[in-house]
């Protein structure tokens, strides 16, 4: 599992990336900015921008993305376009087209991310809703894995080790968990992210769009730094909601890493995620927030139902 992860991680990197557009002759990355914003123009967009602004901006770069090219967003469609791989073709232009069709219906491109990634998530209920069931079942094995622990406390001879190897996979056994089950949602989950990140930084009507006076395309730290901090909110939102699905959804240990406070694990986690979204751009922080608020819920109703059993 761990190399079909790391494989993933490679096709998405080098494969269907946005390209950052900038100056031929200084080299430096082009940006839009206003009193408002300050945003990064990339040069494999999807679709035309409408926003004046940025039109002006891109018109300066024609050699390098002719704009009039390109079909209007209102007008894009999957197909658009000429065929660069698979991972454009099957992830990044169905989403920025379903997040097009989701945000005329409803008049916004930012509440369209909330919603697809609401879809999303119901989509992948089955496989979230067995991680946050062997979380709970988790609870209930702990005094007879602590129980484990303590016998082969001290004992470091393979004989033991594989002892108590086989002493903890029987009592996965016994509680229906499966350690790596956690991977898959990973699998899926991953190359989803990346393909938001994708769709919203080439489609340019999302990210020129703002929502409750928020930019779209800006990232917290961009706008913090130009003197904007209510943008600080995204960033605390994000942190305290990965905190709470944290909490309520701890994996299940494996025998090579029983020894490994799973409370450091989760401290490390928030740390590193709490850093990247500052780098976030706030189209993507929604799809964040949304999806790990509709964690949280799942999570609560499935330990309530727990809780019932009892």
């Amino acid at each position: 599992m761990k190399k079909i992860l790391m494989l993933s991680f490679v096709v998405i990197l080098l494969t269907g990336c946005t390209v950052t557009l900038k100056d031929p002759k200084t080299n430096k990355i082009v940006y839009y900015e206003d009193s408002n914003v300050k945003i990064t123009l990339n040069e494999n967009i999807l679709c035309k921008p409408e926003n004046k602004g940025v039109i002006k901006e891109y018109n300066k770069y024609k050699k390098q993305v002719n704009i009039e090219k390109l079909p209007s967003c209102n007008s894009f469609t999957p197909s658009d376009g000429n065929y660069n791989n698979l991972w454009e073709t099957l992830v990044v232009k169905p989403l920025a087209w379903l997040t097009l069709k989701i945000g005329n219906l409803v008049n916004s491109y930012g509440i369209a991310l909330i919603i697809l990634s609401i879809v999303i998530r119901i989509l992948l209920a089955p496989f979230t809703k067995k991680t946050a069931m062997q979380s709970e079942n988790m609870k209930k094995m702990q005094p007879e894995m602590d129980r484990i622990n303590k016998k082969y406390e001290n004992k470091n001879d393979q004989e033991s080790i594989n002892k108590k190897s086989m002493e903890m996979m029987m009592l996965y056994k016994k509680y229906n968990i499966n350690p790596f089950s956690s991977c898959l949602f990973a699998f899926i989950q991953i190359p989803l992210l990346f393909g938001f990140f994708e769709a919203i930084n080439r489609v340019p009507v999302i990210f020129e769009e703002n929502l409750f006076g928020l930019i779209l395309g800006t990232t917290p730290l961009k706008a913090i730094t130009s003197g904007h901090y209510q943008y600080i909110i995204i960033v605390l939102l994000i942190i305290i909601t990965t905190y709470i699905s944290q909490k309520l959804n701890k994996t299940a240990p494996t025998p090579q890493t029983n020894d490994i406070n799973p409370n450091t694990m989760m401290n490390i986690m928030l740390i590193m995620i709490s850093i990247m979204s500052l780098n976030f751009s706030v189209a993507l922080s929604l799809y964040w927030i949304a999806s790990t608020v509709f964690t949280i819920i799942q999570n609560l109703m499935v330990k309530k139902s727990f809780e019932k059993e009892v």
